[in-house]
This record gives C-alpha cells, structure tokens and sequence, in this order.
C-alpha cells in the first residue's frame, strides 16, 4: 500500500539532494501540510464525487533517476503529434524534466527553459522565489502539498519582454508502467514578461500494462499584455490516473485561453484556478470530456476576481457513455474590489447510457454590487427531432449519433487555433465516437 509511512520515508531520501534552499524550505513545509491533511477523502466537499482511496491501495513506486537511459529520441518519435516537428517539444519522464531529450527550436532570446533548481539559483531566483508554490493559497489538499514536497528536476519556462513567439510548446508526459506501478509527479512554473505570447499543449502518455498515476502541478504567471493559449490533451489508457493541478495567475492586464480535451484515461481529476488579479483581465475556459467504459473525469474550476473590469467566460461539455462518470464544479469569486465583473458560466451535458452519471455543481460568490454574472447547467440525452430528422433522410444509427455528437463538440474544438492539433483532436474524436 502506498501510505503516508511510504512517502515519508521517499521523503528522508531527499535531505542529501542538491536543491537550493527555496525549494528545500517550500519542499519541507509542504511535506509538513501533507503529513497535517493526509490523502483527499470523499467526505470532503471539493471530493464529494471523486473517490481516490482505492488509487492508493496499490503499491506505487517513485521514478528512479536513470529513467531518460531507458528511452532514446527515436522511441519518443512515435508520440509526436502533427505539427510537432515545427515546435519546441519538452519531455518529462515518469514526471522528470530532461534536457537532454528534449528540442528546443527557438533562440535563447525568444524563449528560456531551465531546469528549475536551475533557476531557482540562477538569474530567475527572485521569479522562483516569489511564485513556486503560490497555488497552494488556494489548493490545500494533500495531494497538491505532496507534488510541493517531491519537487525535483521540475522545469521553468520564461518569455522575455515582447517575445511573440511564433512556434509553440508542446510538454509531453511520459510515464513508464512496463514492469512496476509508477507514481510521477511532474512541477512547472511558466512565466510569461510583459507583452509576450506562448501556446502551451500538454499530452500524457502511459507505456506498459502497469498503474501508472501522475499527480502535476503547472503554475502560469501573465504580466501587463501577455496572452497564454493553453491546450491539455488526455488521452491516456485505462491504466492511467491522473490529477492535474494548474494554477494562472494573471498580475498584469493579460489573456488567457485554457482548453482541456479529456477522451480516455481511469481516474482524471482537473483542477484549474484562474487568479484575475489586474483590472481588465480576460480569460476563457473551455473543457470537452467523451467519457466511455469505467472513465472517471472531474473538472473542477475557480475564477477569482480580485479588480474591476474583469471578464471571464466558461464553457464545458460533457458525453457520458457506458459506466462512465463526469463532473463538472465551477466556482466563480467575486470580491468587493471587483466592481464592473463580467463573468460566465455553462456546463452541457448528453447522457447515451442509462448506467453513465453526469453531475455538475456550478457557484457563484459575489462580493460585489455592480456586476454581471451567472452560470447555467444542462445534462439530457440527444434530440429525438434531430435524430429522426436524419434516420428520414435514411443515415444509420449510428452515423446520425456521430454527426450530432460532432456538432455537440464543435463549437469547443472551434477554439483549438493550432489547427495541426485541432485536426488530430478531431480524428481522436472521429475515432473515439466509432469505437464507442
């Protein structure tokens, strides 16, 4: 069983690392806060439908350091996705950033990647400083103190000044469950300067017929016009458990565009926090689950206006098939400062199998009394006028599920403006529709 007696002692194993001594000092008080608030339980409101007791019955094990010997480049080529050869592409291994695999194709002007003990000692110190381990303010489950108390050989992304940088950056996650359950926690802190411009994707991807469970944290920092498009693609097996934890923290008047595509994986819980803290910031979410089998998706969102003439517009949408379940929760904040705040909020939902749940919990929390806001909630099954509409005009079964299910989905893929990515997400999709 992997328990806290287990961590604790991985967690002795790290006194003699190289660490700087802002990451040993966040590392120890957070290895404190988890001994404090143990493992997230369904008795807690946030995880009321998301049980990962089970998760822990298995015995994990932690990453071992010669992971990147275990897999050449030309082994990695096989998980590239369209586009990729004109990108700069990152690797983490069993959750650890590695240099030396991964291809960097803009200048060092452009775009700095460090490791991030690296950084933490470098040029960056006072970035690190101030920012790694800021999410914790507003993520206080055990499982977010864990990933803050194994930091090692995470990676930090900086955008100079004015950088509009044309390629985008793709992070790959690769886990390798071939002979053992692994446990990967992967760290990243992305920092955007004042008037740049990045697009971020993510993938995950399990190797092996083992348990696999990836517990990351990515923290996002804009300053004054910085514009993050941020696309997260899960498409892992059912062997694979995941909890992401992302935390954008707009300080400046910024953009931001977030996207999470969940199609197939065992357990996925999604946390996103949106931090509003300049006025006139912008920020849309977007999130689309095809749920099938015994998958379990959990999308949990907070928006939190901190200053006035903030706007933020939220969609999700869920296809719950099988025994599959999805959740949505969606919080939006909005504090006293925070006059003039529009925000929004929309979970839709189709239900295809009489065994498949669906249950969404939108909230408000208004502070303030000039401002606009609300939030809206649909769950129901495909529109019969439609389907007989098609069956007339003698299209299958089937193929009249699939168009109204791609329709169902376009308006989320629409937002997808990388279009190598978006037209592989739609074949994900086009494939994920027939098998289901």
């Amino acid at each position: 069983m992997t328990n806290i007696a287990y961590f604790k002692d991985q967690f002795e194993g790290l006194a003699d690392d190289d660490s700087t001594d802002t990451i040993k000092e966040l590392s120890k008080a957070a290895f404190e806060n988890f001994n404090r608030s143990g493992l997230p339980t369904s008795k807690l409101e946030e995880w009321k439908y998301t049980n990962i007791s089970s998760l822990f019955e298995k015995n994990y094990q932690f990453s071992k350091d010669n992971s990147q010997e275990e897999l050449s480049y030309s082994a990695l080529e096989a998980l590239n996705l369209p586009g990729q050869n004109e990108a700069n592409v990152l690797y983490f291994i069993d959750g650890r950033f590695m240099p030396g695999l991964s291809k960097i194709r803009s200048s060092e002007k452009e775009l700095v990647i460090l490791p991030l003990e690296t950084a933490a000692a470098g040029p960056y110190q006072k970035i690190v400083k101030e920012h790694l381990g800021s999410s914790s303010k507003y993520l206080k489950d055990g499982l977010h103190a864990l990933n803050t108390a194994f930091i090692q050989e995470g990676v930090f992304i900086y955008l100079p000044k004015g950088q509009q940088l044309e390629l985008p950056l793709y992070l790959h996650h690769i886990t390798q469950a071939t002979t053992e359950n692994i446990i990967s926690q992967p760290r990243s802190l992305v920092y955007l300067a004042e008037n740049s411009n990045l697009q971020l994707v993510e993938t995950y991807t399990t190797l092996g017929s083992m348990e696999s469970f990836s517990n990351e944290v990515i923290e996002i920092v804009l300053e004054e016009r910085a514009f993050l498009a941020y696309y997260k693609l899960q498409n892992d097996g059912p062997n694979a458990a995941q909890l992401s934890s992302t935390q954008i923290h707009q300080i400046g008047k910024s953009y931001v565009q977030s996207l999470t595509i969940s199609l197939n994986g065992g357990v996925i819980r999604n946390n996103l926090n949106l931090i509003l803290d300049s006025p006139g910031n912008e920020t849309h979410l977007y999130g689309l689950s095809l749920l099938k089998g015994k998958s379990h998706v959990d999308h949990h969102t907070l928006v939190d206006n901190k200053q006035p003439n903030c706007f933020s517009n939220q969609l999700y949408k869920g296809i719950a098939n099988d025994t599959a379940t999805g959740i949505f929760s969606g919080r939006i904040i909005v504090q006293p400062d925070a006059q003039k705040t529009n925000a929004y909020q929309s979970s839709k939902n189709i239900i295809l199998s009489d065994l498949a749940t669906i249950n969404a919990k939108p909230q408000l929390e208004i502070f303030a009394d000039d401002v606009k806001c609300s939030h809206g909630c649909t769950v129901g099954q495909l529109d019969e006028e439609a389907m007989f509409y098609l069956r007339a005009r003698g299209i299958p079964l089937k193929s009249a599920e699939s168009l109204l299910l791609q329709a169902f989905s376009s308006d989320i893929l629409n937002q997808i403006k990388l279009e190598p990515l978006r037209k592989h997400v739609e074949q994900l999709i086009l494939a994920h529709l027939a098998s289901s």
